[in-house]
């Protein structure tokens, strides 16, 4: 009994710590504009997020032009790697095959990155460049096959004549294996020199031949984002200047974009992958492409001249910046230009005459202290001068607070870059105890994009705690639209079989994608943006993490919907009254749609087997005369919307 008398105080303990709550929304009064691009997405290719990711190619090292030119295919018979009269200029490797008809034949295998994903009745196109040496036909097969070496799909190729020529074919897959791999066969007897051993799926986003993965672009526009960052973050500088991401290599025909080592190649030593290099068959056009796919405003982000910082000291004079300013000048041409212009034409001959509409421009990533702010000057001299139009982004550092930060900021203020660009990863905690953190900022200085972030779990899970605490600390961002007008998770994709970073927004393998608690949080900021800020608040003070509460309210001014968004990061239910101040006329009945994120296990996660243990689920409550009543479960993050007739 007595033990009983202890929980039953307990009880009445907790609920009177969380006593019934009030939150007040003025509707009179709307407050700062919300940009319509405020939440978006960053890509970088971490974590097999290119290829092996995005990039729909299957074929991994397609023109052997890796270090060690046979990584990731296993050659048989005579093969060997040659460059003499290539098939192009800036990827001169290809390989000559020699089957002398006394084997039983002579060819590759490749097992794409970590397998080769196939499904049932799916189709796929091969294709490769080839030439017959003595100009006669040569037969090709070309099988699919299982994890178990069954072959599961088969084409066949003829090859002739002494010029280099593409041949493809359509083969169909008869059984589904994540772990499969590609066959090539020559059959006839005589020398064949192949090159661009490529094969996707013929089923692309937006079913293009040098297309995307399908199953994460669909994550991706299901995201509903306003604003993609590309094409990284660290990649952008490189681990040398000469492995920098280049844009101007990514553009033009696909088959002759040269290859570059990827920056995540070989930087986390317990997590190693050599075979990991970048083939920018996924390029700034593709980037492009894929914002205008999404309704997204492209953000790209160029090299200021300096290496990654945290791995090499190298960094071009500022004298000699010349030509990473031209490459900025370039690619605005390359996106907004007329077709007449240099880099107008190039887009116009990919596809894609009319402009991409670039606003935004992201100079160097996370760089910190005088080598970087005396690099961004001459870049903001011509740019202002050339192109006012275009939005300047300039860099905190890498850390949310500490010297470089304090440096950094009155440096962007001076220069007035357009947005000043801030990173976090911090834990849960830290997440929680900042959703005032931008409440006192100066209102005069340049806006805050939230470029990078993410609450690392000290598992580094994507659990449920993590995407709680994300979601409070958003209610901040969002309540400071005035100064705050982008925000972006990082990173974005990790490939299950080949990880480096954790934790991360969207995982997938060769077949299935996850999407994670903080998917979801972030799908639920990005489809109730709403177009001003209201203020909320409980007696009078804004909702920053009382009692374990946080919230921030919207109004929609072109449906009259009011917003309001609550974060439960208690384990506590608690009923909350939400007023709606300031209504021109009372609410007969209306109905409250609620989208709520929850679990009664903060270290919960989404996994393979179990993709759908936290999904939002939808449910609605009814407002009367100024507003409406809400049960808060523990651990919960709620949007709710309501339409009013003022």
């Amino acid at each position: 009994m007595k033990f009983r008398a202890i929980i039953f105080l307990m009880a009445i303990c907790s609920q009177s710590l969380f006593a019934q709550k009030n939150f007040e929304v003025d509707v009179s009064k709307t407050l700062a504009e919300v940009q319509p691009d405020m939440y978006g997405v960053f890509f970088e290719d971490i974590n097999f997020g290119a290829d092996g990711g995005l990039y729909a190619e299957l074929i991994k090292n397609r023109s052997f032009e890796f270090d060690q030119p046979f990584v990731g295919w296993l050659p048989f018979g005579n093969v060997e790697v040659k460059d003499e009269a290539p098939c192009f200029d800036r990827n001169p490797n290809y390989v000559h095959l020699n089957e002398t008809g006394l084997r039983r034949g002579t060819g590759l295998e490749n097992n794409g990155f970590r397998g080769i994903g196939f499904k049932q009745n799916d189709t796929y196109r091969f294709s490769f460049f080839a030439r017959s040496l003595d100009g006669g036909e040569k037969k090709f097969g070309i099988e699919l096959v299982s994890s178990n070496d069954d072959i599961i799909g088969r084409g066949e190729i003829l090859v002739s004549g002494t010029d280099w020529e593409k041949y493809q074919c359509i083969i169909k897959s008869n059984a589904t294996d994540a772990k499969g791999k590609v066959r090539v066969v020559l059959r006839t007897a005589g020398e064949v020199d192949l090159d661009h051993i490529s094969m996707f799926p013929t089923e692309t986003w937006k079913n293009r031949e040098n297309g995307l993965r399908k199953d994460l672009a669909e994550a991706l526009y299901e995201l509903n984002p306003g604003v993609f960052r590309f094409p990284g973050g660290c990649i952008i500088e490189g681990n040398t200047l000469e492995t920098r991401y280049q844009w101007k290599n990514s553009v033009g025909p696909v088959e002759n974009r040269p290859l570059n080592e990827n920056r995540w190649n070989y930087t986390f030593k317990h997590r190693f992958f050599p075979d990991y290099y970048q083939t920018y068959g996924l390029g700034f056009y593709e980037y492009f492409l894929l914002s205008e796919d999404l309704g997204a405003e492209p953000l790209p982000v160029i090299s200021c001249g300096l290496a990654c910082q945290y791995e090499s000291h190298e960094c071009v004079p500022v004298g000699d910046l010349q030509p990473y300013i031209d490459d900025a000048v370039d690619l605005i041409e390359f996106a907004n230009g007329p077709v007449d212009s240099e880099w107008g034409k190039v887009r116009a001959e990919m596809g894609h005459p009319e402009p991409f509409n670039l606003k935004y421009l992201a100079i160097g990533n996370e760089q910190w202290g005088e080598g970087y702010v005396e690099r961004l000057i001459p870049f903001m001299e011509v740019l202002r001068d050339k192109h006012p139009e275009i939005k300047i982004i300039g860099t905190a550092g890498p850390t949310p607070d500490g010297e470089n930060f304090d440096y950094l900021w009155p440096k962007m203020t001076e220069l007035k870059v357009d947005l000043v660009d801030e990173h976090y990863y911090r834990s849960p905690e830290w997440f929680l105890a900042n959703a005032e953190r931008y409440d006192s900022y100066d209102r005069n200085g340049p806006k805050v994009f939230a470029g990078e972030f993410a609450s690392h779990h000290k598992t580094r899970n994507n659990n449920l705690r993590a995407a709680i605490s994300e979601a409070a600390f958003m209610t901040g961002l969002e309540r400071n639209a005035d100064i705050v007008q982008l925000a972006t998770y990082a990173p974005l994709f990790a490939h299950y079989d080949a990880w480096q970073w954790k934790p991360d927004m969207i995982w997938f393998d060769n077949l299935q994608v996850v999407r994670t608690p903080n998917y979801y949080v972030q799908q639920m900021y990005a489809h109730n943006t709403g177009t001003n800020v209201l203020s909320i608040t409980a007696d009078g003070a804004n909702i920053t993490g009382q009692d374990s509460l946080y919230a921030s309210a919207v109004i929609d001014k072109n449906t009259s919907e009011v917003i309001v968004k609550v974060i439960n990061a208690s384990d506590v239910v608690q009923d909350i009254n939400i007023n709606l101040k300031g209504l021109k006329r009372a609410i007969k009945k209306a109905e409250v749609k609620i989208t709520c994120l929850h679990s009664n296990q903060p270290n919960a996660i989404n996994t393979r087997k179990a993709p759908n243990t936290l999904v939002p689920a939808h449910s609605s409550v009814w407002a009367e005369e100024s507003g409406f009543k809400l049960k808060v479960q523990g651990n919960a993050f709620y949007v709710c919307r309501v339409k009013i007739e003022n």
